[in-house]
């Protein structure tokens, strides 16, 4: 633990940055953009921007908001201000600032107590779904879920959604926009049924409370002054809109990002807001930051390459690596998933041989499914490892049980015995020892609790007076703010999981078409934002890098999968095995993991050409292209939906959506086993409507045929 004393100068603030760090850090007012590469010091640079603007009086450390998407990003920030001086400093997520704001004026600008916030939405979604009587499993509950967190933060409403959504390509699970509209408007029902509000509600309340109340947006100004705010590119509208209340008409706002990282547009994030910029302020300074400190040249050089082939480039900045030469980066070509998996296991043991910490490792995937075989692989190879994204440490039972034994020794801690070995005597009492098990539970719980007696050390080794009264009170704040002691073992993290960290060592699995770009990714836009993902993924190593891909799914499976596409422009680095074929770009990219769905057509059936949307794809041709089914038959099927909607008293959707109607119109299917085969024709729905259907194909009056099955479905019930 680092401290620092109120002689701290303006001046002793600057030392120690390269030219372009301290251009940011030495002017601190007037609005800035600061064009940030990966590992380049960005935290470094604003952190020491606001400590000499504090320093050198040009403002009060109770007058900054500095905002950030995580809590483990502003855990750290704060970390780094208190060591510079400024414990006072407010680092916070959007969302911690606007509840805490939200929470405050409540009572004044809406009245009674506050909501509680959800802490996860499907519940409720769930639930909206069977109010509409909607089949939903887990998984499409999530999908749906993030459905409406984009259309929620894009500031859309129920009734603008469809035409927004419809502009943006979005196919939201198996339900067409008009369905996921009324699903949105139920599960707003639900939420004020239960006196709740989501996250996205905290954003747009507090944006919605300030553009009213000119006496409150008064009084956050009065307090706030000057805004820093990081990750700029990942902003989505309802944040852009509550930081511009927050800054109203002042210049002092600094913005902090890197196009090149934008990989949360699913969310409704955009880099537009950081690119644009300088033009919504004239005044602005814009400083690029280009020294990567972080990775060798030889990785830097291959995200350049990757980065460089990409039709946005002039938006990003050029890394210029500081480090000296390493290994240079390794593409690895195994026959099947299984042997992938192994490959990496032994290649990680040789890191391990070496003295590479396996907290230094990662193994990074672009879907959560890639690691089931790569974590066997490393417990066969009794190799620890963690799955980033898993239950938060100071979640786990054994820590919070370790915590409640290390705050009742508080007392009895005279100082006579070092604090680490101290520590290590009370953690035995949560199941700690000196030896390390060998796998499994045990050692997950082992690792968590060897994470505090190392914290322990380091809180020692900084400050020889640190005893378990400090290291408690540095627990509760880290608790606080979800900044996690490292536990040792190798990670195991989605690309998206692992923006924002680092190790010394990562294993890019899994690049092949399909997978990365994977092959949902519909249209240029799509396939650009995964390319940003692959370079994301490079620069996390610091200095070795190994990037694999597998032939086949499954041991002796077909060899249809190829390198992918963006490491073309790798080949001088990576060999030419980095070379794809140009059939993979389209034909041969598999399902995105282990048991994934089959892919649907890909292939209009009329001209030919590829298919791009999800709606495209699940009725065989393009939009532009003129229907293939007999007009007649689609309405006797609109009829017999019609009739069987009104008679169930459910929307018609809930019955078959209208790209299920028109695929089964198209496809004309004889039996039920082709009727199953089309999308979104799933079980429940092929035993509840299936011959009803099949006979109106086969010519029965189809309002007959829709009375018969409300009857029969009655009698059922």
């Amino acid at each position: 633990m680092t401290t620092q004393t109120s002689a701290t100068t303006a001046d002793d603030v600057l030392a120690g940055l390269d030219p372009e760090q301290r251009e940011v850090a030495s002017n601190p007012l007037g609005p800035m953009c600061v064009l940030a590469g990966a590992g380049t010091g960005k935290t470094r640079a604003i952190t020491h921007r606001i400590a000499y603007g504090v320093h050198s009086g040009a403002y009060r450390a109770d007058r900054v908001l500095a905002v950030t998407f995580t809590a483990r990003a502003a855990g750290e920030m704060r970390t780094r201000l208190r060591g510079l001086g400024l414990p006072t400093v407010q680092a916070r997520t959007f969302h911690s600032a606007a509840l805490r704001q939200l929470q405050y004026f409540w009572p004044q600008a809406i009245g009674g107590p506050t909501p509680t916030v959800l802490k996860q939405k499907a519940p409720a979604v769930g639930e909206a779904g069977a109010r509409l009587r909607l089949e939903l499993d887990r998984v499409v509950i999530r999908d749906l879920a993030a459905e409406i967190e984009w259309a929620k933060v894009s500031m859309l409403t129920p009734e603008t959604y469809r035409a927004a959504a419809a502009r943006a390509g979005r196919s939201p699970a198996d339900l067409d926009l008009t369905a996921m509209a009324r699903l949105w408007e139920t599960y707003e029902e639900v939420k004020s049924a239960r006196g709740v509000i989501d996250f996205e509600d905290v954003l747009l309340l507090m944006a919605g409370v300030l553009a009213d109340r000119e006496d409150i947006a008064a009084t956050v100004r009065g307090q706030y002054r000057h805004f820093v705010v990081d990750e700029y590119q990942d902003v989505n509208a309802v944040q852009q809109a509550l930081l511009d209340q927050w800054v109203g008409q002042r210049p002092d706002l600094c913005v902090v990002g890197d196009p090149a990282q934008t990989i949360y547009s699913f969310t409704g994030a955009t880099p537009r807001h950081l690119l644009d910029f300088a033009r919504r302020r004239p005044d602005t300074r814009t400083v690029r930051l280009v020294r990567n400190y972080r990775s060798t040249p030889q990785v830097v050089g291959l995200a350049n390459l990757v980065l460089d082939a990409g039709p946005r480039r002039a938006e990003s900045v050029q890394l210029q690596a500081q480090r000296d030469g390493g290994p240079m980066p390794v593409l690895s070509a195994q026959p099947d998933d299984d042997a992938e998996a192994s490959y990496i296991a032994a290649e990680v043991k040789k890191l391990l041989a070496q003295g590479v910490p396996a907290s230094e490792i990662a193994v990074l995937y672009r879907v959560n499914a890639q690691s089931e075989a790569i974590e066997q692989a490393l417990s066969a190879a009794d190799v620890p490892y963690l799955v980033r994204g898993g239950e938060r440490f100071f979640q786990r039972k054994e820590v919070q049980q370790a915590i409640v034994l290390l705050r009742g020794a508080v007392r009895g801690d005279d100082g006579s015995e070092p604090l680490g070995r101290l520590v290590r005597d009370i953690l035995t009492g949560a199941g700690w020892s000196p030896q390390r098990p060998t796998g499994g539970a045990v050692l997950e719980r082992w690792q968590s609790l060897n994470a505090l007696a190392e914290l322990a050390d380091d809180l020692s080794a900084a400050d020889e007076g640190v005893r378990i009264r400090e290291l408690v009170a540095e627990l509760d704040r880290r608790a606080g703010e979800q900044h996690a002691p490292t536990v040792e073992g190798v990670t195991l993290a989605s690309l998206h999981a692992a923006k924002g960290l680092e190790w010394d060592a990562v294993f890019l699995v899994g690049c092949s078409d399909g997978l990365i770009p994977i092959s949902l990714a519909e249209g240029p836009q799509a396939i650009e934002e995964e390319r940003r993902l692959l370079y994301v993924g490079l620069t996390r190593a610091r200095t070795h890098l190994t990037l694999t891909w597998a032939a086949a799914r499954n041991p002796g499976g077909r060899a249809t999968r190829r390198p992918s596409r963006f490491l073309d422009a790798a080949a001088p680095v990576l060999g030419e095995g980095a070379r794809s074929t140009p059939k993979s770009a389209k034909s041969a990219a598999p399902s995105g993991g282990r048991g994934g769905k089959s892919v649907k057509p890909r292939a209009c059936r009329t001209c030919g050409e590829m298919l791009e949307s999800a709606a495209e794809r699940k009725i065989g041709r393009c939009n532009d292209c003129p229907a293939t089914y007999d007009e007649a038959q689609f309405e006797a099927l609109r009829t017999w939906r019609l009739e069987v909607a009104t008679g169930s008293k459910v929307p018609a959707f809930v019955v078959f959506t209208d790209a299920t109607l028109v695929a089964i119109a198209e496809r004309l299917p004889t039996d039920t086993a082709a009727l199953a085969r089309i999308s979104g024709v799933g079980k429940h729905k092929l035993d509840t409507y299936g011959e009803y259907v099949l006979a109106v194909l086969a010519g029965e009056d189809p309002t007959e045929v829709a009375a018969r099955c409300v009857a029969d479905r009655a009698a059922s019930a």
